[in-house]
């Protein structure tokens, strides 16, 4: 897994590479905690190039939307592939998290 940052319209985009899985959890959980206690308040997480979320992966996605609700700030996930999708509806985490099917579309209206 590789997590790639960049600003973007007065937010931090992440963008993850790779698996989300139990093995790669901490450090994406590392990573995200790390940009929350930066200071941004304003997070989108690009999944486009993600090919496997497992349970742990939905686990550090749930960690940082509450901690950056808890600090005023707002979690939005993007770009999510067909296999992603499945998991984030059957998990239920699609009415849970902001979805938006691209990049533009998250940022919009932040």
């Amino acid at each position: 897994m590789r997590i790639t940052s960049k600003a973007a319209n007065d937010a931090a985009v992440l963008v993850i590479e790779g698996r989300l899985d139990a093995k790669t959890a901490p450090d994406a959980q590392t990573h995200f905690i790390q940009t929350i206690d930066g200071g941004e308040r304003k997070v989108v997480i690009d999944l486009a190039r993600v090919d496997y979320v497992s349970s742990a992966g939905l686990r550090v996605l749930l960690i940082a939307a509450k901690r950056l609700k808890a600090a005023g700030g707002e979690l939005r996930i993007c770009n999510l592939n067909a296999l992603v999708a499945e998991v984030f509806e059957l998990s239920g985490f699609s009415t849970i998290f902001a979805v938006f099917g691209s990049e533009s579309e998250a940022l919009d209206g932040f």
